[in-house]
């Protein structure tokens, strides 16, 4: 028996999540055909993710890591975002792709978003793997989503509770929470 079965449940399976992830980069690869793309990887939730869809590109691609924060281990956004973590080259005339693990109040990447453009990119696009509009409080245009949720909070696939059940393969709930 895995190590999570008795603590979460499945909500989005890993099959349906591999198969969106192929079809997020598929349409990635076309959007982007004939261009230098840089992939921001937002660190730690997205990690999984951005792997996975760095694999389903078929484009040459760089990979660049960012941190930010605005949760302190609980279950609730503080409202500061703070960046942990910068990217290590200039980001002046790439073609960026954030990579996301989920929107969730909008907070933290209306000010992301705001951060990367003052940094003058040829573009500036977001991919989310999901979207939790119940707990919007900024609107955050996603260019490429992999799933909508409803107001729970999730687990798995890089999404954690106090940094644990990051490797847990499907999108999860945690039961009794």
């Amino acid at each position: 028996m895995a190590f999570y079965e008795q603590e979460v449940g499945v909500h989005i399976s890993e099959d349906k999540l591999q198969a969106r992830v192929r079809e997020l980069g598929a349409q990635i690869t076309r959007d982007y055909a004939g261009k230098e793309l840089t992939l921001v990887c937002v660190l730690k939730g997205s990690t999984f993710f951005a792997m996975d869809l760095a694999r389903a590109v078929d484009l040459p691609l760089t990979l660049e890591f960012l941190g930010v924060s605005s949760y302190q281990g609980g279950t609730e956004t503080t409202g500061e975002v703070r960046i942990t973590t910068d990217v290590s080259k200039p980001m002046a005339g790439k073609h960026l792709l954030i990579i996301e693990d989920i929107i969730d109040t909008g907070l933290t990447m209306s000010f992301l978003l705001e951060n990367l453009r003052a940094r003058h990119p040829a573009s500036l696009k977001l991919c989310s793997l999901l979207e939790k509009p119940a707990r919007a409080r900024t609107k955050i245009d996603i260019d490429y989503k992999g799933f909508v949720i409803e107001d729970l909070f999730v687990v798995g696939y890089g999404l954690d509770y106090a940094e644990k059940y990051r490797n847990v393969p499907f999108i999860g709930v945690m039961k009794g929470k």
